[in-house]
């Protein structure tokens, strides 16, 4: 398993999170956000994800990675 922290834009409450979160856990990812910081940190098995597999599913709901 790997862990990043992404850089992520346009976050600022509830709904935010729990999009991205569950996007995440679509793709087999864990996220953990936070708002303050406008991070990601997200856990994945390399072997079945890729960086841009990640960057893609958040950016589908709408916010910058």
């Amino acid at each position: 398993m790997q862990n990043i922290v992404l850089e992520v834009e346009g976050m600022s409450c509830n709904h935010c999170v729990n999009s991205i979160e569950s996007a995440l856990k679509e793709l087999g990812a864990t996220g953990s956000v936070d708002l303050k910081a406008n991070t990601v940190t997200v856990q994945f098995d390399e072997s079945k994800l890729t960086l841009d597999n990640i960057k893609e599913a958040i950016e589908e709901q709408g916010y910058e990675v």
